[in-house]
C-alpha cells in the first residue's frame, strides 16, 4: 500500500487546511509544495511571480516536487493549483503515489481565496487570482485545468463538506485506491497526452497528444465537458482508416454521433461544400450547442470551422486532425476557412476548438508523400524558434520519416507546443508575431494557386516558399548563407522540393498580389536572421521577387 498521498484541485479548494488534517490523523509527514518554495527561495509566492515571472515559480514548484520522491514513511502532499497542469509533475505523482483532487464551484472558491469565510481554507498568496473579477479569473483558470485535474485517482467534491468530512473523504479514497491497486499505482491511460494548453480570448483549450488515442477518443472528449449530440465531417479515404474506429469509440463512451462522408481533395475546401454542410445539419436539428468533429487533414478541419463559425453563429468544435500538416499546424490556433479560384482561404473567420486531438499513430496509415510533405511544416517550427528541434531533424530524419513511435511523438509535441505558444500571444495575428508563422507561405500558396491546389501538396509548397525566402533574405543581407544551406540540406535529406521548374511565373506573381496577408501595396516577408531568429519586413522589391521566382520555378 502507498504511502504517499498527493492532493491537487484549483486554489481554494482546501488543499493546505486538509492535507495538515489527513496528515495528523495518520500520524505521517506533511508538506506544502507553496510553503517549501517560499522556504527555499526566501520569498513571497506574489514576489517570485512579480521578480521572476510564473515560469521560475514552476520550475521551483518541479523541484520541490521531485524532492518528495526522496521522503521515507508516510507523506501527506498539498501541492500548488497549478503543479498538476504539467504533465511531468502529473507523471510524477500518479506514479508515486495517490493523486486526489479537491473540488468546488467557482462561487465556492471566490468565497474560500478572495472572502476567506470557509474554515477549510483562507485568503492565501495567489498572484493568478488577483485582479478586478476574480470570480471570472476564477472561471476562466478552473476550466483551462480541469482536463488535467481529471486525470488524478479520485475526486471530492468540497462544497458543504467541514474541515474533518473531506480529510476523512481523503483518507477513505486514499484506501481505496491502494488496495484495488495493490501495488504503485497505475498511470491512467491518456495522463501524458496534454501538449499544451492554448489560451485565446474566447478561452482555453487543451490539444493531446498520443500514440494509438484514436479508440478512446470518446472518453477524451467527455473530460472537456462535451457529452453530445456531435456531428462527425471527415472525408472518404479517411473514414475507410479512421471513421468507423472514432465513430465506435463515441457511441462506447454515450455519444450520439452522426456522419457526413466528404469527397477527398483541396476542391472539397469550398462554399459548395460548406452548404451541403448546413443543408446536412438543419435537417438534424443541429443546435448551437452541439458540436461537430472534424477528422482528417487540414482540407476537413479548415471546412467544419469554418462551418461551426458560421452556421448558428456559431458552434463549438474538436479538431481531430490526421494528416501531418493538420497535427502540427492547422488545427490549431483557429484559423478556418474555404477557398476561392483566385487564392487560397480568402473566406474565413477565426474560431477556435473546443479540444485538439492528435494520434500520431494515424500518420502509419499515410503515403509517404503525405508524411514527406507534412514534416516541411514542423521544420519551419524549427527554423523558426527552437535550433535544438531543427538539430533533432537533422539527426533522426529517417526515424521521423519512418514515424518511429516515440521520436515522431516527441517532435510533434514540440512543434504542437511551439505553435500554441503563438497563438496564445498573438491569436489573430496583431502584434506581428503569428505573422511570423506564414514563413515561406508568401510564395508556397502562390504557387499552390497557380496550379489549382491540384499539383503540389501544401507542405511542399511551403517547403518551395522556404527556399524562395531564404533566397531573398539572403540577397538583402539578413539571411546568412550557411543558414541558408542548413535548410536546403534539410529539406533534401527530407525528399522535399526545393524547386519546382515549369510553373507559370505571372500566375504565381498574380497569385502573390491577391496574398491574404498583403496589406496595401505591401506584403509582409518573413526571413531568418539565423535558426530560431525570425524577422519581418516588407522592404521586398519587385525585382528581387521576379529573381526569386526564376530560381524556383524558371526552366
Amino acid at each position: 500500500m502507498t504511502r504517499k498521498i498527493y492532493l491537487t484541485g484549483f486554489s481554494g479548494t482546501g488543499k493546505t487546511h486538509v492535507g495538515r488534517a489527513v496528515a495528523r490523523i495518520l500520524d505521517w509527514e506533511f508538506l506544502d509544495t507553496d510553503d517549501e518554495v517560499t522556504k527555499q527561495t526566501g520569498k513571497s509566492i506574489s514576489n517570485i511571480f512579480r521578480d521572476n515571472g510564473e515560469e521560475s515559480f514552476r520550475l521551483e514548484e518541479k523541484k520541490v516536487l521531485k524532492s518528495t520522491l526522496a521522503k521515507i514513511g508516510g507523506l501527506v502532499v498539498s501541492t500548488g493549483g497549478g503543479a498538476f497542469v504539467d504533465s511531468d509533475n502529473s507523471i510524477l505523482m500518479i506514479e508515486s503515489g495517490v493523486v486526489i483532487a479537491l473540488d468546488a464551484r467557482p462561487e465556492t472558491i471566490y468565497e474560500r481565496c478572495v472572502l476567506a469565510t470557509s474554515d477549510i481554507d483562507g485568503y492565501i498568496d495567489r498572484p493568478l487570482l488577483q485582479g478586478e473579477d476574480s470570480l471570472a479569473r476564477i472561471k476562466a483558470l478552473k476550466v483551462e485545468r480541469q482536463f488535467a485535474y481529471s486525470y488524478a485517482h479520485w475526486t471530492i467534491h468540497t462544497d458543504g463538506l467541514s474541515l474533518e468530512q473531506v480529510a476523512l473523504e481523503v483518507i477513505r479514497a486514499w484506501r481505496i485506491v491502494s488496495v484495488r491497486s495493490d501495488k504503485k499505482p497505475r498511470m491512467p491511460a491518456g495522463t501524458s497526452e496534454l501538449a499544451t494548453i492554448v489560451k485565446t480570448s474566447s478561452g482555453t483549450y487543451p490539444v493531446v497528444v498520443d500514440w494509438g488515442i484514436l479508440p478512446s477518443i470518446g472518453e477524451v472528449i467527455l473530460k472537456t465537458a462535451i457529452s453530445g449530440p456531435v456531428y462527425l465531417i471527415t472525408d472518404e479515404r479517411v473514414f475507410h482508416s479512421h471513421g468507423r474506429v472514432v465513430q465506435v469509440a463515441l457511441q462506447e463512451s454515450g455519444i450520439a454521433a452522426d456522419v457526413l462522408i466528404l469527397p477527398d481533395g483541396e476542391s472539397t475546401k469550398s462554399l459548395d461544400t460548406a452548404r451541403t454542410i448546413y443543408q446536412w445539419l438543419l435537417e438534424r436539428k443541429a443546435q448551437r450547442n452541439h458540436t461537430l468533429i472534424s477528422l482528417g487533414g487540414g482540407v476537413i478541419g479548415d471546412l467544419t470551422g469554418f462551418v461551426a463559425a458560421t452556421y448558428n453563429r456559431g458552434m463549438g468544435f474538436v479538431q481531430v486532425p490526421t494528416s501531418l500538416a493538420a497535427m502540427v499546424d492547422a488545427s490549431i490556433g483557429g484559423k478556418t476557412a474555404v477557398n476561392l479560384p483566385g487564392g487560397k482561404n480568402l473566406i474565413g473567420a477565426f474560431h477556435q476548438p473546443k479540444l485538439v486531438i492528435v494520434d500520431v499513430k494515424a500518420l502509419l496509415t499515410l503515403p509517404m508523400r503525405e508524411v514527406i510533405g507534412g514534416w516541411a511544416e514542423a521544420i519551419k517550427h524549427g527554423l523558426l524558434f527552437d535550433p535544438e528541434l531543427f538539430d533533432k531533424f537533422e539527426r533522426h530524419t529517417d526515424a521521423l520519416l519512418s514515424i518511429d513511435r516515440e521520436i515522431a511523438t516527441d517532435v510533434i509535441k514540440r512543434s504542437v507546443v511551439i505553435k500554441g505558444d503563438v497563438v496564445s500571444q498573438d491569436e489573430r495575428e496583431t502584434n506581428g508575431y503569428r505573422t511570423l508563422l506564414n514563413y515561406g507561405h508568401t510564395i508556397g500558396h502562390a504557387l499552390e494557386a497557380a496550379t489549382n491546389y491540384g499539383t503540389l501538396l501544401h507542405g511542399e509548397a511551403v517547403a518551395i516558399g522556404m527556399m524562395g525566402a531564404a533566397f531573398i533574405g539572403q540577397n538583402l543581407g539578413i539571411t546568412p548563407e550557411t543558414v541558408t544551406n542548413r535548410q536546403k540540406l534539410l529539406l533534401e535529406r527530407f525528399g522535399l522540393p526545393i524547386r519546382y521548374p515549369g510553373i507559370d511565373i505571372k500566375k504565381v506573381k498574380n497569385a502573390i498580389s491577391v496574398d491574404k496577408k498583403a496589406d496595401g501595396r505591401t506584403i509582409k516577408w518573413v526571413f531568418l536572421e539565423e535558426i530560431g531568429k525570425p524577422t519581418i519586413s516588407s522592404e521586398v522589391s519587385d525585382t528581387l521577387i521576379d529573381e526569386a521566382l526564376i530560381y524556383l520555378i524558371g526552366d
